[in-house]
């Protein structure tokens, strides 16, 4: 398959989007099967984008609103990545002892001002360097994030995935009541 990615020219702030409308998850009653499906654990956080130019971070919202401020903690991890232009998505996250994902301890941290416990697992990346790569297929653009994120610690985190075996992953992530 060809590479479907577009070149730009890097370091141009117009070539950077202002915001991208978010896929967000589909109900199926199944989960789909073959090895063409890519699975990943579904988060319950703030679903949030990245926007870095030349050093600057903005916090984005599905909608489009700028977090920035409510968030700098992370704003400031998301600053430090090895680039020049990246427009990451994720899922902003509290996390219990157990390591399960909490929408009532996002919610604790956001309203107490005390955000640095959190955590912005990323998923995808759509815009790296000037080089549009949201038309790439996905487990190209996680391989792109992985790398980008090769050398960062929290608060930021890799979301890994599986290939294939959906049913399994499923089964499993019910076990683990995820």
């Amino acid at each position: 398959m060809a590479k479907s990615t577009t070149n730009r020219s890097r370091g141009d702030p117009a070539s950077l989007p202002k915001w991208v409308k978010p896929q967000l998850c589909k109900v199926v009653n199944a989960p789909p099967q073959g090895p063409e499906w890519l699975h990943e654990i579904k988060y319950d956080g703030y679903r949030m984008h990245a926007r870095l130019h030349r050093g600057r971070a903005e916090l984005l919202t599905r909608t489009g609103l700028d977090w920035t401020h409510k968030y700098p903690s992370i704003a400031q991890a998301v600053s430090t990545l090895p680039a020049r232009q990246a427009y990451p998505d994720g899922e902003l996250c509290g996390v219990r002892p157990d390591g399960k994902t909490s929408f009532s301890l996002i919610q604790a941290a956001s309203d107490s001002g005390n955000v640095d416990p959190l955590v912005f697992f990323l998923f995808d990346v759509v815009d790296l360097d000037g080089e549009v790569i949201s038309t790439a297929p996905l487990h190209e653009r996680k391989e792109r994030l992985r790398q980008l994120l090769s050398n960062v610690g929290t608060p930021l985190q890799y979301s890994d995935h599986q290939i294939g075996q959906g049913a399994e992953f499923y089964a499993k992530a019910c076990e683990l009541s995820l």
